[in-house]
């Protein structure tokens, strides 16, 4: 916790991190125990957890109160206080509002990246680095952001740890900033907190290309190319980074690819073949989902309507990623394998979410 002076007899603002038991009053309790106090709350947040929520309150003590009181009566009723911090008047201005006007700034100016990353997540510190330089490992204090391929964002926040909520606010924010360039690098943040940088391959990344083939399984390899590879034969390796009818998509983390994912153009103009590879030990942390909503964006802004993946039928994580998605998906079995279509176009929605009814 990190605590300020206070000088006797003067009201005194705070910010609380409260995680409580899930029961019902629990909340009303600690208010009704503040007020004794003649503490008046001023805001509540409410930012959901695994497992429950963890509730923000900004309270004004009355005179004479040290925050270590205020962490009692959150003690007294079962709570646990994760952080406490003195609060000012940003801290009493609504969260969306403040987050749309540093997404706008920074879309004026790049060089307000800093500032909206500090709003978006209350971070304590923002600092941008070379990622070459290298910005130590990330933690429940500490977030990782890739910015570009060469720059990465560092946000630090002493007085508790950032939430999955401002973990995807924040991607949020990436997002927004790259909005105006389907095919510029984008940022996401994976389940365990990994900030990951995704971009269009080029044939500078065959050796890294080469790498994560060489990293992966051979259960693995075999889901994504249906045959048995235990190497990547190396006149493979231009055409998988510039496939002459479409684009392949890398997933980064610092110079390491750790995923790669493509969409070919068919004879069909509606329709675009995609195919997701993703190291093992990177696999159910959202980055397959996070790949195929960046092709369907990248499908969409070149005309097509349906992203269409052949699978073999015991394969379970492609359609689990593209579900998670968001985005309406139809499988059927053709001969031997699933057709997987996702569609990415609305108003093709409520074709494919019949298809899938049907199914």
């Amino acid at each position: 916790m990190r605590n300020s002076p206070t000088t006797p007899g003067t009201p005194t603002t705070w910010r609380l991190r409260v995680r409580l038991d899930d029961r019902p009053g629990a909340l009303a309790r600690v208010a009704t125990r503040l007020a004794a106090r003649d503490c008046n709350v001023l805001a509540l947040t409410v930012l959901p957890v695994p497992g429950g929520v963890v509730d923000e309150i900004v309270v004004r003590t009355g005179p004479g109160h040290a925050p270590a009181d205020l962490v009692d009566d959150i003690r007294a009723e079962g709570g646990r206080c994760l952080g406490i911090a003195r609060a000012d008047t940003r801290h009493l201005v609504d969260h969306t509002t403040a987050a749309l006007r540093v997404t706008a700034a920074a879309l004026r100016d790049p060089a307000a990246v800093a500032d909206a990353v500090r709003t978006v997540l209350d971070a304590d510190s923002v600092t941008i680095v070379d990622t070459a330089t290298g910005f130590g490992d990330q933690n429940d204090h500490r977030v990782v952001l890739p910015l570009t391929d060469d720059l990465t964002v560092v946000a630090r926040r002493g007085w508790a740890p950032f939430t999955e909520v401002e973990l995807a606010r924040v991607a949020a924010l990436s997002e927004a900033l790259v909005a105006g360039d389907v095919t510029a690098p984008t940022a996401v943040i994976t389940g365990t907190g990994a900030g990951i940088v995704l971009r269009p391959g080029t044939p500078a990344d065959a050796d890294a290309v080469n790498d994560l083939h060489s990293r992966c399984s051979a259960q693995t390899l075999f889901t994504r190319y249906h045959a048995g590879l235990r190497t990547l034969p190396r006149r493979w390796l231009h055409r998988l980074l510039q496939p002459p009818r479409g684009t392949t998509l890398l997933a980064l983390c610092g110079t390491e690819v750790v995923a790669m994912a493509q969409l070919i153009r068919t004879n069909d103009p509606a329709e675009a073949e995609i195919s997701v590879l993703v190291e093992d030990s990177w696999q159910r942390q959202g980055l397959g989902t996070a790949m195929i909503t960046r092709l369907g964006v990248l499908g969409r802004a070149a005309g097509h309507r349906r992203m269409i993946a052949w699978c073999m039928p015991a394969e379970a994580g492609f359609t689990r990623a593209a579900n998670a998605a968001g985005l309406p998906v139809a499988v059927r079995r053709e001969d031997d394998l699933l057709r997987v279509a996702i569609s990415v176009d609305a108003p093709e929605r409520t074709a494919e979410s019949s298809e899938t009814a049907a199914a």
